[in-house]
């Protein structure tokens, strides 16, 4: 194709993610890459004949060079992903993004600011890696009204859950050999502490649920406290442990959204995602239940989506109405409700002292605060006399959970809280 007729596009990182962006564009004559941005233009790079003059030390030098039709952001966090894509959209730039934390954080500012400037900004590798997902609910399920997303969006810590749950290991012995593989950060945080799954779900319910969500109001919790015997009191009673992001309407259209580990049923779909695979549930009208699963990161994963982004926008440039379908129209900010106000069933573990009467006493306790129990699993009793009693309850206030946890705390013979699960 002549060189003139081309798509013209600028790389904002050449990491994991745009390595493999850069290799697929191989395939493709009508898109040239004129600008690559670098932290180091020295450093060796895993790509075939690269030519090392399209690089640059300067992100700016390509959102504000007036030749790109499209920006391509694969740097991640706020500074200074924020300043480039805003600038970008500024001079009329249409911008395709795998930034997950960005959106959450900053996306209704840039969405408005796109929408003046008839730009858009695609970002279906931010959500669920190589899993199409943002662009089916703009089209092939637009017109339906989706009330609940369950989704397990992190590899690393589904990834760490499997192996506990096959191998009977420890959270710390399985982190360190993910470390060692490359699956998990040397400061996991991020992954294992929810917030990466947090700002995935925040972005992903404010397109699904079609109304604003506040990353700030999104009730977090992370895989840290889960043990290889809360796996295997979970398996015994039916059931995995994953960690979820829960988004869901609840009867008067408030937003119940949260990420946190849950009991996933075994003959639940999500039950069968294992390994560093990702899985996006949506259930809505008319068109039911449906699940999207694939790889949820990786070189040439992530690559497909923002590739697909990237076709996209240059099928349609200099269009005077870009991808109407795809440019963010929210009107409405989502009314959150707070964890505490949620209903759920949950997991109980307990040490108690090996005395009788003493799951009754659990269960009087329950009783007095309107929570039912389905399950009741008492284990062996060890050198010490105590006992550990495992309980799943029907579905109850969160508010009245805590009450009963209160007076657990309080009763002599309840020796030890051992955790907390909400059960799906």
């Amino acid at each position: 194709m002549d060189k003139a007729n081309k798509v013209k596009l600028g790389l904002i990182g050449l990491g994991t993610v745009g390595t493999g962006v850069v290799k697929v564009l191989k395939d493709f004559d009508n898109i040239e890459i004129v600008k690559i941005a670098v932290k180091n233009i020295n450093k060796k790079r895993d790509i075939e004949n690269l030519d090392t003059s399209l690089l640059t030390t300067d992100p700016f030098e390509i959102v504000n060079n007036p030749d790109i039709d499209i920006v391509v952001e694969v740097i991640g966090g706020i500074d200074p992903a924020y300043e480039l894509l805003k600038t970008a959209v500024q001079n009329k730039k249409h911008v395709v993004t795998a930034n997950k934390e960005l959106l959450a954080k900053k996306g209704r500012e840039l969405f408005e600011l796109a929408n003046k400037n008839n730009t858009v900004i695609l970002y279906e590798a931010a959500i669920a890696g190589g899993i199409p997902i943002i662009m089916p609910i703009k089209t092939t399920l637009a017109g339906n009204k989706i009330n609940k997303i369950e989704a397990i969006l992190n590899g690393t810590t589904n990834y760490i859950l499997t192996k506990m749950e096959k191998e009977g290991v420890s959270y710390e012995e399985v982190l360190k050999e993910a470390q060692k593989l490359g699956y998990a950060e040397t400061d996991p945080t991020g992954d294992v502490e929810g917030y990466d799954s947090a700002y995935k779900i925040a972005t992903l319910a404010t397109i699904a649920l079609n109304r604003r969500v506040d990353i700030n109001k999104i009730y977090r919790e992370g895989i840290t406290k889960i043990s290889a015997k809360d796996m295997r009191f979970a398996k015994e009673l039916g059931y995995k442990i994953k960690l979820i992001a829960l988004a869901r309407l609840t009867e008067d259209n408030k937003a119940d959204v949260r990420v946190h580990p849950m009991l996933v049923p075994l003959k639940d779909c999500l039950a069968g995602i294992n390994g560093v695979t990702n899985s996006v549930v949506l259930e809505g009208f008319p068109v039911g239940r449906v699940m999207f699963a694939g790889p949820g990161a990786g070189e040439f994963p992530t690559a497909s989506s923002v590739l697909g982004d990237i076709l996209a926008i240059a099928l349609s440039l200099g269009s005077s109405n870009m991808l109407p379908f795809m440019k963010c129209n929210h009107q409405l900010d989502a009314q959150q409700i707070d964890i505490k106000d949620t209903i759920n069933k949950y997991y109980i573990s307990v040490t108690a002292a090996n005395t009788p009467g003493v799951i009754g006493t659990i269960g009087e306790i329950c009783g007095r605060h309107n929570i039912s129990l389905a399950s009741v699993l008492q284990k062996g009793i060890d050198k010490e006399n105590t006992a550990e009693i495992v309980v799943i309850t029907e579905e109850c206030k969160e508010n009245d959970i805590n009450t009963a946890i209160n007076e657990f705390n309080e009763n002599k013979n309840i020796i030890k809280i051992n955790n907390i699960i909400r059960v799906m």
